[in-house]
């Protein structure tokens, strides 16, 4: 018998007006290939690059959250977050970029692409005039997407021991990583407790902003996208 009484979490409904925009991005040629193995090195290599210089803003966005958090231990909580970004996951995205030949010095010289700087301006743009709540809507798809796709390609053994890819599928379908993520969630259904329609509204338009421009930086990867000019 289902309990009428239980109340749906905001982050049920940011999933759900989410579902087709993540669909749509598993079945992106990039995700197809990486998880069949058959994904061009040179594409990767591209991912991991832009994947790099975005990791920089997305490690502001967590000190924007500590900035904006209002008690101490949410504030340490992002100032914690924006640390392993910065010493934990970028150290160990130089260590698997040099698999592909890529150096330190080339991951920090990179040019944003057309997508990486429209992805990254928005969150920064949210962080700097937003709230709290406003933050975590906007950092949360990154982090549940990934979750999402790595708990999914960890399913097939192939995949998680593919000499090249398995490493990623491995960090990203981890019970660490999965944690976090839950950690995340909460926060959002934390935040979103108690908050009038138009807020919670302007949330969930943040969290589909951020979901459409996942879709498009795995579509730019894939590209190899360069500025027109």
């Amino acid at each position: 018998m289902v309990n009428m009484h239980v109340k749906e979490r905001f982050s049920d409904r940011l999933y759900e007006g989410s579902k087709d925009i993540w669909e749509q991005s598993h079945r992106h040629p990039f995700l197809a290939e990486l998880k069949a193995g058959t994904l061009d090195p040179e594409r990767f290599k591209y991912y991991l690059m832009q994947d790099y210089v975005y990791l920089i803003d997305y490690a502001k966005m967590f000190a924007f959250g500590s900035i904006k958090a209002g008690d101490l231990e949410m504030m340490g909580k992002f100032s914690a977050l924006c640390d392993s970004t910065l010493n934990v996951e970028m150290g160990l995205h130089r260590q698997y970029a040099e698999k592909f030949g890529v150096t330190r010095e080339q991951l920090e010289s990179t040019e944003p692409s057309p997508t990486t700087v429209a992805y990254t301006k928005y969150l920064l743009d949210v962080a700097a005039q937003g709230t709290l709540a406003e933050v975590t809507a906007a950092v949360l798809p990154c982090m549940w997407s990934y979750r999402e796709i790595g708990v999914l390609f960890t399913q097939d053994s192939a995949a998680m021991e593919h000499p090249l890819y398995g490493e990623w599928i491995r960090m990203y379908g981890s019970p660490e990583f999965s944690e976090l993520t839950d950690w995340c969630i909460g926060v959002m259904d934390r935040l979103a407790e108690g908050l009038a329609e138009p807020e919670l509204a302007k949330l969930e338009r943040h969290f589909l902003i951020a979901s459409k421009l996942e879709y498009m930086f795995w579509d730019m990867a894939y590209r190899q996208e360069e500025w027109p000019v």
